[in-house]
């Protein structure tokens, strides 16, 4: 078998059998979006390889979709059919014939956002992070406050601004009130900071009035993506008080091209961080379940490795956001986006904000390059990318999220 063979890839490949991420692509002969699965360093045409093997109607036509969200609305039985049936068209000689042709090399590609986002939410729930945060703002006073260890603190963001990677960011404008001033005033953010986090999809919906249990979350989340929460310091800090985020967060969110199923994290679960006060009921995992994931996280800088905050340390996981979201009563729909929050952890070089990396500008990053960063420039490229367990010690990659600053418009 030739090495530039596509189905030759090696066990431990980062985008091999064990992953499969779900995305729509392209390309310049075809320009039509259509549903692919990433492999290697190709890309699965998804609806053509159903086509091509004779798949059964109902999972060919889910895989024909120009998005994501027949296929996440469609429910795990779906789900579960859909990846054993890529993993056979892939691993299985029997098909080789019909779904070679059906590979695309991934930079003919042109990625689009995988699914439409119907709600987003963003959470808050790396302690690490939360306490730099309350000590940069409060100093003198309690890091959390006092709901913090109740309940996973969130906010309700811009499903129109949510972004695949690659797309540029635009420098916001807004008000902001800088130390010493009296009044606000008006220009570009001169804090503009970014928020490395883990993003959840959600698939199967639920109907309104209707509560997710804690056990049921996995019923409802397809998968996961890489996030970069974009933040306006200056103009969040001015306006957050007293309803939250607005236009410090709306004016983008950016997330990977490429959405991990859950089934491929099996070997990525672990158990969350102890939890004290106990969380109510509805919250309570006993913290005994495999409920958090050992995702790593790298985040750089113009090419320059500045962070790598450590998923696993989240105080809350995904199935309490899940339950927390839909506890009085708010239905999820397909197409929901929510948020991590920021991953950070308890060393400096763990943090996933610049505000905490240089602790408000007050200790600016200094890069290799010899340049110094207390927030970011107009021009800098920031990279999220990260890996997870996969079976008999290999590693998966979550597909990056890669992002330039662009000047504000005049």
């Amino acid at each position: 078998m030739s090495p530039a063979d596509p189905f030759d890839l090696p066990h431990d490949a980062l985008f091999g059998v064990h992953n499969l991420p779900y995305g729509v692509f392209s390309t310049a002969g075809d320009p039509r979006r259509r549903l692919g699965v990433r492999y290697g360093e190709h890309v699965l045409d998804a609806g053509a390889a159903a086509r091509a093997t004779g798949a059964p109607a109902d999972l060919a036509e889910l895989l024909a979709a120009p998005s994501l969200n027949p296929l996440l609305a469609a429910g795990r039985p779906a789900w579960t059919r859909v990846r054993a049936e890529v993993t056979a068209w892939l691993t299985e000689q029997r098909h080789r014939a019909a779904v070679a042709p059906c590979l695309v090399p991934l930079p003919d590609t042109v990625p689009y956002l995988p699914f439409e986002v119907a709600d987003y939410a963003d959470f808050y729930a790396s302690e690490h992070h939360a306490s730099n945060v309350g000590r940069i703002f409060r100093p003198g006073a309690d890091a959390l406050p006092p709901n913090w260890k109740y309940m996973p603190i969130g906010y309700h963001g811009r499903a129109g601004t949510v972004v695949v990677s690659g797309t540029d960011v635009v420098r916001p404008c807004g008000q902001r009130r800088e130390p010493g001033e009296q009044v606000p005033s008006y220009g570009p953010s001169l804090r503009l900071d970014i928020e490395a986090e883990v993003g959840f999809v959600v698939g199967a919906p639920s109907a309104q009035g209707e509560r997710v249990a804690l056990a049921d979350a996995d019923d409802h989340v397809f998968g996961l993506c890489l996030l970069n929460d974009w933040s306006a310091r200056d103009i969040q800090a001015w306006e957050y008080v007293p309803l939250g985020p607005m236009l410090g967060k709306s004016f983008a969110t950016s997330v990977s091209a490429w959405v991990t199923p859950l089934d491929a994290l099996r070997h990525a679960r672990t158990l969350p961080p102890p939890r004290d006060p106990r969380p109510p009921a509805y919250l309570d995992d006993g913290a005994a379940r495999p409920s958090a994931l050992d995702i790593a996280i790298e985040v750089r800088l113009n090419g320059h490795l500045v962070a790598r905050p450590p998923f696993a340390t989240m105080y809350w996981t995904y199935p309490q956001m899940v339950a927390h979201l839909t506890v009085n009563g708010a239905s999820l729909r397909t197409g929901d986006l929510f948020g991590s929050g920021t991953v950070s952890g308890p060393e400096r070089d763990t943090r996933g904000a610049l505000i905490e990396l240089t602790w408000n500008g007050e200790e600016p990053l200094r890069l290799p390059d010899g340049s110094q960063r207390s927030f970011l420039h107009d021009g800098d490229e920031v990279v999220l990318s990260a890996t997870a367990p996969g079976p008999a010690g290999t590693r998966l990659a979550l597909a990056e999220v890669r992002t330039r600053v662009l000047p504000p418009h005049p």
